[in-house]
């Protein structure tokens, strides 16, 4: 009787056995203390903490913005989405640590701490404009210690599915169920430049310009080559003047018509023979001014005979580019790494649960989402090692961030003993070299 009133577990395959939980000693996020070094490297969390303003006053207080803030993207990168995983989380010691202040000696937020924070905190209108606006300035703070010599911008869509009566949610016809529809700004690096949570019934190009003029905005004064890259959902005239008058070159897909077919009759006539195994592919670069346009722009179009297949398939691209219609074509079927790096969002991070019935609070979730993405593609870009740099952010959460450990306190420091599964200490210890590599020098004068 007095073992059975333990708290430990028994096997019967193994009576030996015993399990214990120590949910305050042990954790299986350990990992993330290298995304917190490397938050600290750049000062990410700090910078978007001093910008949002806090109304609470009294007991409420407890815990910090910027504490509340680390909670809430650590918790995502690490794939809690949902502000009920806090009543776990409060208590586990490596989100303690990378949380930080009173954290450390006690708990971070609560469920309701936490619930707050998100929906009557970060959605205030001024604190919702910071927190959108941070994706941009958390990779132009990168681009200060990695400087570049040229920007591509890729614009997608992509789908949020809703359950209920969630405030602007609609049924889309595209994708065939009740969803939000939002948009995103992804550059070469896969850094999110911006995103924007939207009803589920718009076109894909709906409010582009809220978007992408912040982006532009933001790289006008900057001496780069400056790039842009769209499906045909933003084969859009007004896109083109305002990327023209930014100095932009842009590759955007464009709807067929007939009037594009009758440009290309001349290669429309089958090969003559038996169509090799290999793809017989041709190009063709003309003027075009559709009714809506104010000028004729270049079209490239590329017509693609394949074995088996009776007609032929074919695109066309609008583009200022002057490149050879080849390389057009290269460049701008680079822009299917937009869709993988939502997807990577959707999977790694799953930042289409916006579960919240108020438009606003999903809003708020998106951008912290958001704001954990780019944390993660940072490090992975930055600091995985060369034996590990295809890691996708899906792989690096299971891998790096769970990483079990025990945690053991003395007077002077806190021992994080690591489990060295899928991480070893060296691999681990290469990736902390990294970030700190990236840590300014500081020389003193004087």
């Amino acid at each position: 009787m007095g073992e059975a009133s333990k708290d430990a577990l028994r096997l019967n395959f193994d009576r030996k056995l015993k399990l214990e939980f120590h949910g305050v000693k042990v954790t299986s996020d350990a990992g993330l203390l290298a995304y917190r070094e490397l938050d600290d490297v750049f000062g990410l969390t700090d910078m978007v903490a001093c910008e949002l303003r806090d109304n609470r006053t009294g007991k409420n207080t407890q815990h910090s913005v910027r504490a509340l803030l680390r909670q809430s993207i650590y918790g995502r990168l690490a794939g809690y989405e949902d502000t009920n995983d806090a009543e776990r989380l409060c208590v586990d010691p490596a989100m303690r640590q990378v949380v930080g202040e009173r954290a450390k000696d006690k708990t971070a937020g609560s469920v309701s701490q936490m619930g707050r924070f998100e929906t009557e905190i970060l959605t205030q209108p001024r604190n919702l404009k910071v927190l959108m606006n941070q994706p941009g300035q958390w990779v132009d703070k990168v681009h200060q210690r990695k400087p570049i010599k040229e920007i591509i911008l890729d614009m997608d869509s992509s789908d949020s599915p809703t359950f209920g009566r969630q405030e602007g949610s609609a049924y889309n016809g595209h994708f065939g169920y009740t969803c939000y529809h939002p948009l995103f700004l992804f550059n070469q690096f896969g850094d999110l430049e911006c995103t924007l949570l939207r009803n589920g019934n718009v076109y894909s190009s709906d409010d582009w310009k809220s978007v992408l003029e912040p982006a532009v905005e933001r790289y006008r004064e900057q001496d780069l080559i400056r790039y842009f890259r769209g499906d045909a959902a933003f084969a859009d005239p007004n896109i083109y003047c305002f990327l023209e008058a930014e100095d932009y070159f842009y590759a955007i897909r464009l709807k067929a018509n007939n009037i594009l077919y009758g440009k290309i009759e001349h290669l429309l006539t089958r090969p003559a023979g038996r169509p090799p195994k290999k793809p017989i592919v041709e190009y063709h670069s003309f003027q075009y001014q559709a009714g809506s346009w104010d000028t004729p722009r270049r079209v490239v179009a590329k017509i693609e005979w394949h074995a088996g297949e009776l007609f032929p398939r074919i695109g066309f691209i609008v583009t200022n580019l002057r490149w050879k219609c080849s390389n057009v074509v290269k460049f701008y079927n680079k822009r299917g790494t937009a869709e993988q790096w939502i997807k990577e969002g959707k999977y790694a991070l799953k930042w289409t649960r916006l579960s919240c019935h108020d438009f606003v609070d999903n809003q708020v979730r998106l951008q912290l989402f958001a704001l954990a993405y780019n944390l993660g593609n940072v490090l992975r870009r930055l600091a995985l090692p060369k034996s590990i740099k295809d890691w996708s952010l899906r792989t690096m959460r299971e891998k790096l961030v769970k990483i079990g450990a025990k945690v053991v306190k003395h007077a002077r420091y806190v021992i994080f003993q690591m489990a060295e599964v899928l991480v070893s200490r060296s691999l681990f210890c290469e990736i902390l070299e990294r970030i700190h590599r990236l840590r300014p020098i500081l020389i003193e004068t004087g």
